[in-house]
C-alpha cells in the first residue's frame, strides 16, 4: 500500500511537533481574545493556527521549501476572507479590524510552525500578545489627550422636528450639508413621541472643524421646521 511504503516516523514526528507548537501558540493568542469577549476567540484562533500549520507542513513534505512558499502565499490571501467575516460596518463606524488582524497573525504563527520555524512562531506569538495587551494602556492614554481644532473623525448631525415635516426636513438638511461641503454617508429618520421625528445624518469621515460644525448647527436651528439640532462625534472601535 502507498501509505505503508511512504510512511516515515521522522516526518510524522516533525508534523506532530509543528502542530503542538501551532496549537499552543494559537491557544495563547485565542485565550486573550476570548477573555476580552471578541468575536474570534480561543477556538477560532487555534483552528486558524493549526490549519495554516498543516497546509504548510504538508507542502514541505510533498514539494519541499518551494512548495511551502507557494502555500504560504495562499494562506496569506485566503485568511483575508475569514477576517472579513468578523469586520462589522455600522454607517461610517467599523469594528472588528483588530480581531481580523489577530486572525491574520495566528495564521502567520501556524505557517511558521508548519515550516519548522519554531522559534519564529514563539517570538511572533509574544509580539502579538504584546500588541493586544501592552499597547492598550497607551491607546487609552492617547484617546484622553486633548484634540486639536481639526481632527479626522466621523460625526453625526442630529436634527429634531415635526413628523409631518420629515421629508422636507431631510431635503433641507441635505441641501445645507451640500452647501457646507460636508458629504453625508447616510441620512436616517426615526419617529419620536408627540409626533416628532429625529433625523440623523452620518457624515463621511473627513477633516472637520468644530467651529464649522457649530456654525452649521446654528444655521439649522434657524429653520422653521427644526425644533433642535446638535452634532456628536461618532464612537469608534
Amino acid at each position: 500500500m502507498p501509505f505503508i511504503a511512504s510512511f516515515q516516523f521522522a516526518e510524522l514526528g516533525s508534523t506532530l511537533v509543528s502542530l503542538i507548537v501551532a496549537f499552543a501558540m494559537g491557544t495563547l493568542i485565542g485565550a486573550e481574545r476570548q477573555y476580552r469577549q471578541r468575536m474570534a476567540g480561543l477556538r477560532t484562533n487555534v483552528l486558524v493556527a493549526i490549519g495554516a500549520c498543516q497546509f504548510v507542513d504538508m507542502a514541505m513534505h510533498l514539494s519541499g521549501p518551494d512548495g511551502a512558499v507557494r502555500v504560504v502565499a495562499y494562506v496569506v490571501s485566503g485568511i483575508g476572507f475569514l477576517g472579513a467575516g468578523v469586520i462589522m460596518k455600522d454607517g461610517a463606524n467599523i469594528s472588528g479590524l483588530n480581531t481580523a488582524a489577530t486572525l491574520w497573525c495566528s495564521a502567520a504563527v501556524g505557517a511558521c510552525a508548519g515550516a519548522d520555524l519554531i522559534a519564529q512562531a514563539i517570538l511572533l506569538t509574544a509580539f502579538v500578545l504584546a500588541g493586544n495587551t501592552l499597547l492598550r494602556p497607551l491607546v487609552r492614554w492617547m484617546e484622553r489627550l486633548p484634540q486639536g481644532e481639526e481632527s479626522e473623525a466621523s460625526y453625526e448631525l442630529i436634527v429634531i422636528g415635526r413628523l409631518a415635516d420629515s421629508a422636507d426636513l431631510q431635503a433641507r438638511l441635505s441641501a445645507e450639508l451640500d452647501n457646507a461641503s460636508f458629504p453625508a454617508a447616510s441620512i436616517d429618520d426615526e419617529p419620536r413621541p408627540n409626533d416628532m421625528v429625529e433625523i440623523t445624518a452620518q457624515l463621511v469621515s473627513t477633516v472637520a472643524s468644530r467651529r464649522e460644525l457649530d456654525d452649521l448647527v446654528a444655521q439649522l436651528r434657524r429653520l422653521p421646521q427644526v425644533s433642535s439640532a446638535h452634532w456628536v462625534r461618532s464612537a469608534a472601535d
